[in-house]
């Protein structure tokens, strides 16, 4: 036990000392290597700092979900719901020329063109009848119209389904006006007109027509 504390040997005690003093850095260095050989804190620092990255061999949730997600329908409330492209609307009337006195009789048709069923929107609220003679707007359906109602219809492919016609009584009318008593009337003498017809937001081509 005095060795360990006094050296002994024929040399002086600070060369023993000195000697002593290399061997305890050389096994200090020793014991270092050994535990980062065993701990690689690097390694596990690196993988710290992002807990919540993804596996390099997994998509992230959001391009994973995307691929297995279906496409949505265009109106996820009616996904049997008619597209523009699938109906055809025609402006219709009973006749092509009116003799005076004679109230022309207004309707539309619908046609389903596509290959499947689909409900189209058909109310009164989404209808609009517009007559014009040139660029003079003669009468409106919604300028006078009274409680207005939805409705929805099952369109067959290649059906047409018209609606149940109505009178026009040949005059003039305005956004906002008054639609009670004594309203101008429409120039007959051969005039010539055109109906318009909007519903749903589709809208058919002019049908015209003559009133004498």
């Amino acid at each position: 036990m005095q060795s360990l504390r006094q050296p002994v040997g024929p040399l002086p005690p600070q060369v023993y000392w000195r000697r002593r003093l290399v061997v305890g850095i050389g096994l200090l260095a020793v014991i270092l290597i050994v535990v980062l050989i065993l701990v690689r804190p690097g390694a596990e620092q690196a993988g710290a700092s992002n807990p919540d990255a993804p596996a390099a061999s997994e998509p992230p949730a959001d391009e994973a979900g995307a691929a297995d997600e279906p496409a949505q329908p265009a109106d996820p409330a009616n996904p049997n719901a008619c597209t523009p492209d699938q109906v055809q609307v025609a402006a219709v009337t009973d006749a092509d020329s009116y003799p005076a006195e004679v109230q022309p009789l207004l309707s539309l048709t619908l046609t389903n063109t596509g290959s499947t069923p689909c409900v189209a929107t058909v109310g009164t609220d989404v209808q609009e009848y517009v007559i014009t003679s040139g660029s003079d707007r003669i009468w409106s359906s919604t300028d006078c119209q009274q409680n207005p109602s939805p409705a929805e219809v099952t369109l067959e492919p290649g059906a047409p389904l018209s609606t149940t016609p109505f009178s026009w009584q040949r005059v003039r009318s305005e956004p906002g006006g008054a639609c009670e008593g004594e309203r101008t009337a429409a120039i007959g003498g051969g005039a010539t007109y055109r109906l318009t017809v909007t519903i749903g937001g589709l809208t058919s081509e002019a049908k015209p027509f003559v009133l004498q």
